[in-house]
């Protein structure tokens, strides 16, 4: 065979795989599939997807919203230690997803897994009442009997059924719910800015029910029974997923993973301190050292992918200390919260309820931003990047910190009262908790700005078939943001014996620590700032420029133009004509 004709056989049996890659089959999918219309198809998918996302954030939010007065107040935990506990599950809960979603390419398989994951959530949702339920009232044959749990059994049953639901909610993110089911391979930046928009504004929308109808029963009307309702959603969750199972599982892309992408940096890594110590080689980057022609065992393809990876690592570690700051809402602040007066015109407040003001401005905001997003992509420059957004949000963050320490200091200047919680008398100040409001407005604008922002910038300034991995990478810098919250919060409190985060807020000086994490946030404010260029530009030539070109997607594109420019000339009137003449 002549060497050209190997060659164009070759190229275009790399354009079919690359093809069949692009439109992975549903698992589970019936011959029958293409009686319905395609549109019906696609609109029932994303709801059913949908569904069940909205339904594993309500399980997931109604653990999460009075973790630290069950902590407290029924297992014997001081203020640090369970601060301590929510943000850890709330950072194995961002992890897992990366975890489960690499154990089900490579060792286990997408549907055994999504098995094991439903039941492991069912049991973790299942096993929380045991521990929150003592088991009071009970009359066996006119006989009071009060049954309860040790303390020590029923801490690690607590422990066991967080780690299964965390491990649950993992499974259920990264093979039910993960980006590729919603199609947004052939987006544009306004159309993806939209849809991360919108898809937080549903997300924060179920989360302020949670945190409004949960945290009420939790805490008032039968707070022994609220751990019930988070296993009755993820019952409905995995009903849901049963249902529909075989339209909503996808099979994403497997040219790319985490491990080959680790394999490059510490290929890369290991080459050059050879290199380094015995003789150089002059490279472009110092990741080119993993290719093949260099003396790694990578292609030009893995390698090149992983050098635009490498290029969001900056945007990346500065929402590490950004993540530390929202994570506040559910550790310092939920403490101010609970130590302040929470009656309000005869009515008793949950704690939690607290949070749907850092969700409120969120809920106006997306509206407001999607106007504004519109006006600038529309204009000339369709390059609009919102990098800005992410800048303001930091500040808003530092500003929200700042504001908590002095929220500190004016709360103790009231005298105190007595406020019984969870059957529980505490001492707490009388200033009335709507006093705290805003440092919970200015967290709420700080998420409505950031996150969608960099879902964008993650998504979009790298090639196709990174961005999964680059979303993954993502969730591994925010999942470290919450695992440094609560290291933050352990150091603060052993290095000052307990006055930076003390147990009892009215005897320490939680002010400071607020400071503290105050001052790093503007520091960490201006250090994204200062390489914030980088991102400006998402034009389409630019962004080729920054995430490279990759050998395998010029490939692809020429097979789309060819395909498209022969569906314009069969679907011509005129050439049409011109061709049976």
């Amino acid at each position: 065979m002549p060497a050209a004709d190997w060659r164009d056989t070759r190229e275009k049996g790399f354009l079919n795989h690359m093809a069949d890659k692009e439109h992975p089959p549903l698992l589970g999918r019936s011959n029958h599939a293409g009686k319905v219309p395609q549109a019906e198809k696609k609109l029932q998918e994303a709801v059913c997807v949908l569904l069940v996302e909205l339904c594993e954030r309500f399980t997931f939010f109604g653990i999460v919203c009075n973790m630290i007065l069950f902590c407290t107040a029924k297992l014997g935990y001081r203020s640090h230690q369970a601060a301590m506990v929510n943000m850890c599950f709330v950072g194995t809960s961002t992890l897992t997803p990366v975890l489960l979603g690499w154990l089900a390419e490579h060792l286990v398989g997408r549907i055994r897994l999504v098995c094991i994951c439903m039941f492991l959530h069912f049991l973790g949702t299942a096993l929380l009442p045991v521990v929150s339920f003592p088991f009071e009232d009970v009359y066996i044959d006119r006989r009071h009997i009060l049954l309860t749990l040790p303390k020590r059994e029923q801490k690690i049953v607590f422990y066991f059924a967080l780690l299964t639901a965390s491990l649950g909610i993992g499974g259920i993110r990264a093979i039910v719910c993960p980006l590729s089911a919603y199609s947004l391979e052939d987006c544009a930046p306004k159309e993806l800015l939209s849809f991360f928009n919108w898809f937080h504004w549903l997300v924060n929308l179920n989360s302020a029910v949670v945190f409004v109808s949960i945290a009420y029963i939790q805490q008032s009307v039968a707070r022994n029974l609220g751990f019930l309702i988070p296993f009755v959603s993820g019952l409905m969750a995995m009903i849901t997923i049963h249902m529909v199972r075989g339209e909503m599982i996808y099979k994403p892309k497997t040219d790319s993973s985490l491990l080959t992408t680790f394999g490059v940096i510490f290929s890369a890594l290991r080459t050059r301190c050879v290199r380094y110590q015995y003789f150089s080689t002059a490279t472009s980057s110092w990741l080119d050292l993993a290719k093949e022609n260099h003396g790694g065992h990578y292609s030009e393809t893995q390698v090149e992918g992983t050098k635009s990876l490498a290029r969001l690592f900056p945007l990346f570690t500065f929402q590490i200390l950004y993540r530390t700051c929202i994570m506040q809402i559910p550790s310092g602040y939920y403490l101010q919260t609970m130590n302040s007066n929470l009656h309000f015109s005869g009515f008793f407040l949950p704690v939690a309820a607290m949070n749907v003001i850092s969700i409120v401005p969120l809920l106006i905001l997306v509206p407001i931003l999607e106007c504004v997003n519109s006006w600038l992509f529309s204009s000339k420059d369709s390059g609009h990047s919102p990098t800005i957004y992410i800048v303001v949000g930091h500040l808003c963050a530092a500003l929200s910190v700042m504001i908590a320490g002095f929220s500190e200091i004016h709360r103790k200047h009231f005298p105190q009262v007595e406020q019984t919680l969870s059957k529980e008398v505490l001492l707490v100040s009388s200033m009335p908790c709507f006093h705290l409001a805003p440092q919970y407005i200015l967290l709420g604008v700080a998420e409505a700005l950031v996150t969608p922002s960099c879902s964008l910038l993650s998504f979009w300034l790298v090639p196709e078939r990174m961005r999964g991995i680059s979303m993954h990478f993502l969730a591994l810098f925010n999942g470290a943001g919450c695992f440094m919250g609560a290291l933050f919060v352990q150091t603060a409190h052993t290095g000052t014996q307990g006055s930076w985060f003390p147990h009892l807020l009215h005897e320490g000086k939680l002010e400071r620590f607020f400071f503290f994490l105050a001052s790093l946030m503007m520091v960490n404010t201006l250090g994204f700032w200062s390489i914030a260029h980088r991102y400006n530009n998402l034009h389409e030539d630019c962004t080729n420029e920054f995430r490279g070109s990759l050998p395998g997607e010029k490939l692809l594109k020429h097979e789309k133009a060819i395909k498209h420019y022969n569906a314009v000339l069969e679907s011509s009137p005129i050439l049409s004509h011109v061709e049976k003449t």
